[in-house]
């Protein structure tokens, strides 16, 4: 195969042995050699060597999203998507001109709705839900997956009586007068819904999987770790879904899957482990959830939440079964990857981890949205890595101060106090819980504030700077599973990703000038797999 200069570009390695270069020269999906654009060209731009010129533009290793659900942006493909839908009127509006769409016998399904962003109104009601879509069963997830809307066809659909047992850890809320369903589940309350709804064909899975990578790509990822067992039919058809589309069909983007608990003995029976795969895709870590969320004081604290002083929280799993839960994954000699908001979740978490024997690859522990002192020393271990979402802060505040209180802000998403802590960050959006788009993760963390604000950022203490962000997007996704030596850098002898820019990060007088740079380019194993 011929080999590809890229060249004339403001290349940032952040390789610190050659931090800034003018051209990289790809062969065979690797990286062969960099340098200055005249080096370069005198030593490879001949025989034939296919040239790229990058006209001046800046080039960063390949973004890499370390937590994100490609289901979940499949699914907004395929479904109603409610994501940043800003009053109640215009849910409604939405729900009901999806229904006219829904054929007799099929669910309104959707995904998206958060409350906290409505200028008017609150959650529908389920007289209102009932109004717009009075012929078909409708399921909403709220933003957060931690929450749903339901309307009467759906519980009657669904035989729900007010003496069925609920799955533990959930709740079908009612109203306290009339002690009816106002339409709003709480976590494995869905569970009651969710046996009734027809599943999608594997074929419109993969459709919508497919729309969903290509959306990535063109976001200027070009590895995404991803967590989808529980929604594209199990282990198996999430596998093969994968492979059929990066290692048959081409789709280019890299994928690090994770694997939710409950799949660990199929895991098991198809002799499966962490790094099982290719450099193009592999199983990842056993995804558990320690807690729950902010919004609905579900995760769980050390001391009581301050807007709700009797309540502390919810953990998934009481920590004699949390032991047994890591016991078994850690048999497997399997990373975990664990969902912690609450500092007490996270206590519980190491406390445990702290009792078996490390693994080859990292722990990573997601969201990890409230430290204290004490956890962010426990952190800094070359074993652990903190998985975080820094859009999270824009859409968590100002609400979360008053779940948290003054004392604890300063232990609130402390992105800052990590890594000058010396704990190893990656970093994700949990899209489509936040926008897959990287360039408003690395604004949220340099500035802590929405693109609309125009205040100095929330917790302003804990701001990243440019590079710590776009670290965290590079190098920090390649540390969270251990591919540090491939990936994360533009070295020689990695592999040939590359993500190229319309504006020049490092050089932006005014961080909100990430809203206006677009994706110009992205390299994935040497190829073009978008250009603007």
């Amino acid at each position: 195969m011929s080999k590809t200069i890229f060249t004339n570009g403001t290349i940032y390695t952040l390789d610190t042995s050659q931090p800034l270069v003018e051209a990289v020269v790809v062969e065979n999906g690797r990286i062969l050699d960099i340098g200055s654009h005249q080096e370069i060209n005198l030593q490879w731009g001949r025989n034939g060597s296919k040239i790229i010129d990058l006209q001046g533009k800046m080039v960063t290793p390949g973004l890499i999203d370390s937590h994100l659900h490609l289901s979940g942006i499949a699914f907004n493909f395929l479904d109603l998507n409610l994501t940043g839908v800003r009053t109640k009127s215009e849910m409604l509006e939405k729900i009901r001109e999806k229904a006219k769409t829904v054929a007799p016998g099929h669910w309104l399904v959707g995904m998206g709705w958060d409350e906290n962003l409505f200028t008017e109104g609150t959650i529908p009601t389920i007289e209102e839900l009932d109004h717009v879509a009075p012929h078909c069963p409708i399921y909403l997830k709220r933003i957060c997956t931690h929450a749903f809307l339901v309307n009467s066809k759906a519980l009657e659909l669904c035989q729900y009586h007010p003496s069925n047992d609920v799955p533990t850890g959930g709740k079908v809320v009612l109203d306290p007068k009339t002690k009816k369903p106002t339409g709003l589940l709480l976590e494995s309350a869905s569970q009651l819904i969710t046996k009734y709804i027809l599943e999608r064909t594997y074929q419109e899975l993969k459709d919508g999987l497919q729309q969903a990578m290509q959306f990535a790509v063109q976001k200027g990822l070009t590895s995404v770790h991803t967590n989808d067992p529980a929604y594209l039919g199990g282990l198996d058809s999430t596998f093969n879904m994968y492979d059929e589309l990066i290692n048959h069909e081409g789709q280019g983007l890299r994928c690090n899957l994770l694997i939710d608990y409950p799949f660990l003995p199929q895991l098991r029976e198809k002799r499966m482990f962490a790094g099982f795969g290719n450099e193009k895709l592999q199983i990842g870590a056993i995804k558990i959830f320690a807690d729950g969320a902010f919004g609905r004081r579900t995760a769980l604290l050390s001391e009581p939440y301050h807007d709700e002083p009797n309540q502390f929280g919810d953990a998934m799993y009481s920590q004699e079964t949390l032991y047994q839960v890591v016991k078994e994954i850690r048999d497997h000699a399997m990373p975990l990857a664990v969902h912690t908001i609450g500092d007490q979740a996270l206590g519980n978490v190491l406390d445990l981890l702290d009792q078996f024997p490390k693994v080859k690859y990292r722990d990573r522990i997601i969201h990890t949205s409230l430290v204290r002192q004490d956890l962010v020393e426990r952190l800094a271990d070359s074993s652990r890595i903190a998985d975080i979402q820094p859009r999270l802060v824009v859409s968590d505040y100002p609400w979360v101060k008053e779940r948290v209180g003054d004392n604890r802000e300063p232990y609130l998403y402390a992105w800052k106090t990590l890594i000058a802590s010396g704990v190893l960050c990656a970093g994700g959006s949990d899209a489509p819980v936040e926008p897959v788009d990287p360039l408003l993760g690395i604004h949220a963390a340099v500035t802590r504030r929405t693109p609309r604000d125009s205040h100095s950022g929330w917790n302003e203490k804990q701001k990243l700077s440019m590079l710590e962000a776009v670290q965290l997007f590079t190098l920090g996704g390649a540390l969270a599973t251990n591919e540090e030596n491939v990936k994360g850098t533009i070295s020689r002898g990695k592999l040939a990703d590359m993500t190229v820019y319309s504006n020049n990060l490092f050089t932006m007088e005014n961080p909100d000038e990430l809203l206006e740079t677009d994706i110009e380019m992205t390299v994935i194993d040497g190829e073009i797999k978008y250009q603007k």
